[in-house]
């Protein structure tokens, strides 16, 4: 089989927003290529004496995703433009322009895992299922994750931030929704830390399997953690699904943009004292999500940041 390969032609710095917000329009596993220098960690994990040499960083990236052959591209590059043109809105992307080639058959769902290892957030490591747990960290608490074709790792800051958020948060008795569950990961460490049930809403129907194989993965029970496909945002059915007035911590790893709609309809799903808890905060949006945290009624408790990116934590008064 033959793939269709789109390049999209960026800034370096715009990469991880255009990934973020592309993942939320169904598209995984994007491909980076630019000229950034590597970081000292990023050496380290070489294992070679003398670096190669490598050319001069010039600011620019191209991002490949892959469609099969005989797939109907122009409603995902309908879309693909109009996550450049609201990215662009708010940060320089550059050219932003979309080229189409084509490529021989491989097997883009599954190369990136080599470069997928397991790693510790805190005191919480984080194992692809396809690695074994080392004997010196067994005892730790270990959350097994395959994210299949589902957006969520644990590797990306965003992810980062909340999680340790959940660790001041989550208690026995929490009732847990996770807005934009990908793999599962926040809900899985919600009920590792404790929490008592979680739901998960999401966009993308590949989330309802990540979702069921991280779970018994980590032998969670079936029941502990419900999952709905669908917009909370304005789906009646999935709102009256979820439930309101339910729930003592609300997370949401989305883009701001989705963050700033998403927020007023969340609060009606939140117990009195409840937190809600946001990132994928690119920090020059910070203060557009916490105006509209405010702006709903919800009292901003904690702001946290990770390299670029904003965790704001609210509690519903």
């Amino acid at each position: 089989m033959k793939w269709n390969r789109f390049t999209i032609k960026t800034k370096t710095e715009a990469e991880d927003v255009i990934i973020s917000a592309l993942a939320d329009v169904g598209i995984q596993g994007v491909e980076i290529q630019d000229k950034q220098p590597l970081t000292d960690e990023d050496k380290a994990q070489m294992f070679v004496d003398i670096m190669p040499d490598c050319p001069e960083d010039d600011g620019i990236a191209y991002l490949n995703f892959y469609l099969e052959e005989d797939k109907d591209t122009e409603e995902v590059l309908q879309n693909v433009r109009q996550v450049l043109d609201e990215v662009s809105s708010y940060m320089d992307i550059g050219e932003g322009s979309i080229e189409q080639s084509q490529t021989e058959d491989k097997d883009w769902i599954n190369n990136w895992k080599e470069y997928f290892h397991q790693f510790y957030v805190d005191d919480i490591l984080i194992v692809p299922s396809w690695e074994e747990v080392k004997e010196e960290d067994k005892g730790k608490m270990i959350l097994h994750i395959d994210p299949g074709t589902a957006f969520g790792t644990g590797m990306h800051e965003t992810t980062q931030l909340v999680i340790r958020q959940l660790k001041k948060l989550v208690h026995k008795d929490t009732q847990m929704l996770d807005v934009g569950t990908g793999s599962g990961i926040l809900g899985i460490v919600g009920l590792k830390l404790g929490a008592a049930h979680v739901v998960g809403t999401d966009l993308d129907p590949c989330a309802v399997p990540a979702v069921a194989e991280n779970k018994e993965a980590n032998g969670i029970p079936d029941d502990a953690f419900d999952m709905m496909i669908g917009n909370i945002i304005d789906d009646k059915k999935i709102q009256d699904q979820a439930g309101y007035e339910k729930y003592d911590l609300v997370t949401a790893n989305i883009l701001a943009d989705v963050l700033v709609a998403l927020t007023p309809e969340v609060v009606s799903h939140m117990k009195k004292g409840a937190y809600y808890v946001t990132s994928g905060i690119l920090d020059v949006k910070e203060d557009t999500v916490v105006q509209a945290v405010k702006a709903a009624g919800l009292l901003v408790e904690e702001i946290t940041h990770q390299g670029e990116w904003v965790c704001v934590t609210a509690r519903k008064e």
